[in-house]
């Protein structure tokens, strides 16, 4: 009888640390996740109270606007976030430093501005890694935030990003500065976009054509609907966090 009463005390304690482990994993889990209905996603916006918005520069080609739109962003004392190739960190480094120097994130874009949900798990660390290896020994800055290229992700990719340290970034307002429409339609697309609201992020190229010449416009047109400019860093949640269906981040 014993014996028995020390086998059930057994099989109840097992029982009773697997549930423990279980509860404890699930509350882990719960305290920040990007899956919503299976499916794992970037963070497009986030929920927050505050009239703020983020402003994002993807660099990946040519860097002949990125001084002018330093000076703009300083001039404003504004604070954005770049996302930057592998190759523009090699091809500009002191345009690097210069991004670093004046405030802004440094964000990752890849090494090779590949499609990452056609690479294997090891080809989209090595595309996150190599850039992120080349900007620490740059400028010593430990990056956290990562643009897929051409806003390209399946749930390996945002998986593989956070075993490397990363938020998955993406955008709810598209510039759409990338097809050379013009200033005035760079100006109309932000400022009247359907999705601007608090918690947007807005996505630009520091390489596109109009872009420079639009900035200033851009940002006084935020600012005059009340929106304070910020970078990613500062907008999205670090922890403690979930998603909804559109990809916004909402705090637990």
């Amino acid at each position: 009888m014993k014996q028995k009463i020390k086998r059930y005390s057994m099989i109840v304690l097992v029982v009773l640390l697997v549930t423990l482990s279980s509860v404890k994993y699930l509350s882990e889990y719960a305290k920040v996740s990007s899956n919503v209905n299976g499916r794992e996603l970037p963070i497009y916006s986030v929920e927050t109270d505050e009239k703020k918005v983020a402003l994002s520069f993807d660099a990946a080609w040519g860097n002949e606007d990125t001084k002018t739109i330093l000076e703009i962003l300083e001039k404003h004392q504004v604070h954005v976030t770049f996302f930057m190739t592998g190759g523009w960190v090699s091809e500009y480094p002191d345009d690097v430093k210069a991004i670093q120097a004046a405030g802004h994130d440094l964000g990752n874009h890849s090494e090779n501005h590949k499609n990452m949900s056609q690479l294997s798990d090891e080809e989209q660390k090595q595309e996150l890694m190599k850039v992120h290896d080349r900007v620490k020994e740059l400028t010593g800055e430990e990056m956290c935030l990562f643009r897929p290229p051409y806003g390209d992700y399946d749930d390996s990719v945002i998986l593989n990003a956070k075993d490397c340290g990363y938020y998955a970034i993406q955008w709810d307002v598209d510039s759409l500065d990338w097809k050379d429409y013009g200033v005035d339609s760079i100006i109309d697309t932000v400022l009247n976009h359907k999705n601007l609201q608090n918690g947007s992020i807005l996505l630009c190229h520091n390489g596109a054509k109009y872009t420079a010449q639009a900035l200033e416009q851009i940002i006084t047109g935020l600012q005059e609907k009340g929106y304070t400019i910020v970078p990613i860093s500062e907008l999205i949640y670090k922890d403690d966090y979930h998603m909804d269906v559109t990809g916004r981040q909402i705090k637990n």
